[in-house]
């Protein structure tokens, strides 16, 4: 029952928090310009919102603090009572054991990776064949042998 009235304290301080912060101007501003009109600042004083807001973020900071700790320590296990394993303990005894064998067989090389200037290289020769080839004439065709007469 404390478990979830700590739980839901922590959530209504979150909220709050949120709130409080948000609800702060910047250092140039005050909480009228925030709401774009001057009506606010003669509801806290000229600078009764600052120190307002401000005791009100270090109240709930302190209380999530507080609430965040103590949540976590209802929630672990007590190391007294011995249920609380690590992550090692927990994991399989033969995952951690090395292979027997032989080792993995690496990897089948690959052809290197040409550079820029290789490719750059190579195209300028597929351009040189291109062009050798557009200037040369196209042989003409064979004349059709003439069927005799």
């Amino acid at each position: 029952m404390l478990y979830y009235t700590v739980i839901a304290l922590h959530v209504l301080v979150c909220l709050v928090l949120v709130l409080v912060v948000l609800l702060q101007s910047g250092k140039g501003a005050d909480l009228a310009g925030a709401f774009g009109g001057g009506a606010t600042q003669t509801a806290f004083g000229s600078r009764g919102p600052a120190s307002f807001l401000s005791r009100m973020t270090t109240i709930a900071a302190v209380v999530f603090m507080v609430t965040s700790i103590s949540l976590s320590l209802m929630s672990s296990p007590s190391p007294t009572t011995g249920e609380s394993k690590s992550v090692l303990e927990t994991t399989k005894g033969d995952a951690a054991q090395p292979a027997d064998g032989e080792p993995a067989a690496a990897p089948k090389s690959q052809e290197p990776v040409p550079t820029p200037d290789q490719i750059r290289k190579m195209q300028e020769e597929i351009q040189a064949r291109q062009k050798q080839e557009s200037a040369e004439p196209a042989p003409a065709p064979a004349p059709a042998a003439q069927p005799a007469e």
